[in-house]
């Protein structure tokens, strides 16, 4: 303003604004407080319930890493595709950055509940798994159903708050592959699961060299990323800085990847030292195991299965359970995050988008009951925790990804 007002004057007359438009942008900013005015609510009831620190920290933590995977876009798919497809390794180097911030988070974790780690035993509940060709097929079997859904399980339960026509038929799709996959553990146990090892790298290398090893692979594969960074843009002119800059950045701008991913190794850590490993399929598993055995369909014996590390998928008698508050803490807080950055755009879903979530999800449902586990649990906590089971799927699972992108786009069936 070029006037300013002079003492006694009277106030100059405001720029017009449409009488509705005040009402309209009102819901916008109350509804994601009134969503965290509910989740805390929520994990402070929990809290106060016997026995119930766990579960008010996983509800906690689920919203937490709900709210930075909406701010963030963190999607281990979209990463992926943005650099086959336009060479942009930033997305990547934001994974790498959560790699590495968890590798060193848990290795502090791990030293301290475990100072030798050179025995039989493995970290409590730590997701390491068994490494071998069912392994590896898992992950591609994964990774096709991340390129034909669009998604992975996490990016499709944080996307089912920002109203995505997709998610909902996604994740039907997984419980369905779920429950495919449980028909199919016991001939694949029997004939391959049952015989390979379980490799935890700190047993071999001790926590410095399993840490270097990682860190190390980590940053040989930034330096390969780095070389393909798009030149930058010049940038505009920068506006005066206001107090509402530092507000509308974590709010409504989206975070840069490797801040993201920064975020998400510490929330990793963090979940691990309080309640256990990041992971979003145990609770999906779980009931999907429990409806199967309710209509007949599964094996009478799930040979090995309960035995093994990773994304649990127990029966589940009640009705609360850590991960399942996970999950919701997690869909809750990215509905929140998109209100509030005006990015809640439910859509009517085209039967592409239908026939597409399920046949995806049945695909990774299928890939993370195999791989106990998903690109959260067994690449993500399995990489943060030393297991080799972890850079195995993931491995196949980019390599599935990419094979199955490269197809759909030669045969024009995906974008």
């Amino acid at each position: 303003m070029t006037d300013s007002l002079a003492e006694g004057a009277a106030p100059l007359p405001r720029p017009y604004a449409p009488a509705g438009s005040a009402a309209r942008a009102l819901p916008r900013r109350l509804a994601p407080l009134g969503l965290a005015a509910v989740l805390a609510a929520a994990a402070w009831w929990l809290a106060g319930q016997p026995g119930g620190t766990r579960l008010a920290l996983s509800l906690t933590f689920g919203a937490l890493f709900g709210f930075v995977l909406q701010r963030s876009r963190f999607c281990f798919y979209c990463q992926w595709r943005d650099f086959l497809v336009e060479g942009d390794p930033r997305g990547l180097l934001g994974i790498l950055a959560a790699l590495a911030a968890g590798l060193a988070g848990y290795a502090v974790v791990l030293g301290a509940w475990m100072p030798d780690p050179g025995g039989t035993r493995l970290p409590p509940d730590a997701h390491i798994g068994p490494v071998g060709p069912v392994l590896v097929l898992a992950g591609l079997v994964f990774g096709a159903g991340m390129a034909v859904s669009g998604s992975c399980i996490s990016a499709h339960l944080y996307r089912l708050g920002e109203g995505s026509p997709t998610a909902p038929f996604a994740l039907v799709g997984t419980g369905a592959g779920f429950v495919l996959g449980f028909a199919t553990w016991n001939p694949l146990y029997l004939a391959s699961v049952s015989e390979v090892p379980v490799l935890w790298l700190p047993r071999h290398l001790g926590y410095a060299g399993s840490l270097a090893a990682g860190l190390g692979l980590l940053a040989a594969l930034a330096w390969v990323l780095l070389r393909h960074l798009p030149v930058a843009e010049p940038e505009p002119r920068a506006r005066p800085a206001t107090r509402s800059d530092p507000l509308r950045a974590v709010f409504t701008g989206r975070w840069p990847v490797w801040l993201g991913g920064l975020a998400v190794g510490a929330i990793g850590t963090l979940a691990y030292l309080r309640v256990g490993p990041l992971g979003v399929t145990a609770e999906i598993g779980g009931r999907a195991r429990q409806a199967a055995g309710s209509l007949g369909l599964l094996p009478e014996r799930l040979e090995g299965l309960d035995s093994f590390r990773g994304c649990a998928t127990a029966v589940r008698d009640a009705v609360l359970t850590p991960n399942g508050l996970f999950i919701g803490g997690l869909v809750l807080a990215s509905f929140a995050a998109a209100l509030a950055a005006g990015q809640f755009r439910p859509a009517r879903p085209t039967g592409g988008q239908v026939l597409r979530g399920l046949v995806g999800g049945a695909l990774l449902g299928w890939g993370a009951m195999t791989g106990l586990g998903c690109s959260v649990g067994t690449l993500l906590s399995g990489i943060m925790a030393g297991a080799v089971s972890g850079w195995v799927f993931g491995l196949a699972m980019f390599a599935g990804a990419g094979l199955t992108l490269g197809l759909g786009r030669r045969t024009g069936l995906l974008a």
